[in-house]
């Protein structure tokens, strides 16, 4: 799901609100979302999952056109890590085959 269709969705279940209204509502969420995670904060959304900001330290790496070493800074990367209802529901929606396992992707 792209962020227009998430747009849509919501403007089409709520009707008192307009397409603008909605995309407004979006875009201010995921803004408080994106400085909240800037500024170090954890989010967590009961029933849905918890995001957070990982550090991933320095470390050396190669081109691979010259295959000369190459420093990789350190890097702060957000993380997602869903919550039991979202890994249940998730989880329930996979077809499962005759022996009632589920198949190997």
């Amino acid at each position: 799901m792209t962020r227009s269709d998430l747009v849509a969705r919501l403007a089409e279940r709520f009707a008192q609100l307009t397409q603008r209204d909605t995309e407004f509502a979006v875009k201010t969420m995921l803004d408080a979302m994106s400085d909240a995670l800037g500024r170090g904060h954890r989010i967590e959304i009961r029933g849905f999952g918890s995001f957070s900001i990982n550090r991933r330290p320095p470390r050396v790496g190669r081109n691979p056109r010259s295959g000369e070493q190459v420093t990789i800074p350190e890097k702060l990367v957000p993380h997602f890590k869903p919550g039991k209802a979202l890994r249940e529901g998730v989880d329930a929606s996979l077809p499962t085959d005759e022996v009632g396992q589920t198949p190997k992707v």
